[in-house]
């Protein structure tokens, strides 16, 4: 990262989590059918599921609709910035800090749900073994994990470019995107140019580093967590599911 980016980062990441949302609401994200598609596999492999905690959360997209499909839900965000909206988005919804490889919340769950390819975070094969391992200690035996994950080793499209521009509420911001293969995992480097009236346009960089697992290595770790897993092709987000019965 060049001294350039660092400054804009500094400048500009308070906001990140409000451009975040802003941009993906306007793109048409259809956060109701991904939810949807997950409360569908989780109740096939556990019916009557009503607990749900969505690991990863961001600013509540998801958490948002789940919470209309489940009796109870909760959150849980690494972010305090991604933390924060979703807390003033869903005021009545507990929304926990914390690091998925890595957290206790002393409650257990019919389903644990991690989305948005969150779980292509983990650095390394042991980490997402970690983070299923966490999942499963927050389920009940039976309990189900329903994971969104980055796109496989074998499937991602190196140079990928991404551009869309969107306006709402007076606010418009360009969003440019493009990945490259960097030995096991993508880098992708977010450009966003946000302009709003009477305050200028302002740009900044967001830079993503995500692990590109297999699929093999996806469900030994499943495995390896105490699961039996099912790999689901057919989901809206475009890079199918996994479904693991806590054993």
């Amino acid at each position: 990262m060049t001294a350039a980016r660092e400054t804009e980062r500094t400048t500009y990441g308070g906001n990140l989590a409000q451009v975040y949302d802003l941009v993906h609401r306007a793109r048409g994200k259809d956060y109701r059918a991904e939810a949807e598609s997950v409360a569908a596999a989780a109740r096939e492999r556990r019916p009557g599921a009503g607990r749900l905690l969505d690991v990863a959360c961001g600013t509540g997209g998801h958490l948002r609709h789940l919470a209309e499909l489940f009796d109870h839900v909760e959150g849980l965000e690494l972010s305090e910035a991604m933390a924060a909206a979703a807390r003033a988005g869903l005021p009545a919804v507990t929304i926990h800090p914390g690091d998925m490889r890595a957290f206790d919340l002393g409650a257990t769950f019919d389903v644990v749900t991690c989305m948005f390819g969150s779980i292509g975070y983990m650095a390394s094969t042991a980490e997402l073994t970690q983070a299923l391992r966490m999942f499963a200690r927050h389920l009940e035996p039976g309990g189900v994990a329903v994971v969104d994950p980055w796109w496989f080793y074998e499937t991602f499209r190196d140079g990928h470019v991404s551009a869309d521009v969107v306006t709402v509420d007076g606010v418009t911001v360009s969003r440019v995107s493009h990945s490259a293969r960097r030995g096991r995992a993508s880098h992708m480097d977010v450009h966003f140019v946000v302009a709003e009236p009477g305050a200028g346009a302002r740009h900044f960089v967001d830079t993503h580093v995500i692990s590109l697992f297999s699929r093999a290595e996806y469900e030994r770790a499943f495995r390896e967590a105490g699961f039996t897993v099912d790999y689901l092709t057919e989901a809206p987000s475009g890079r199918g599911l996994f479904a693991g019965v806590r054993a």
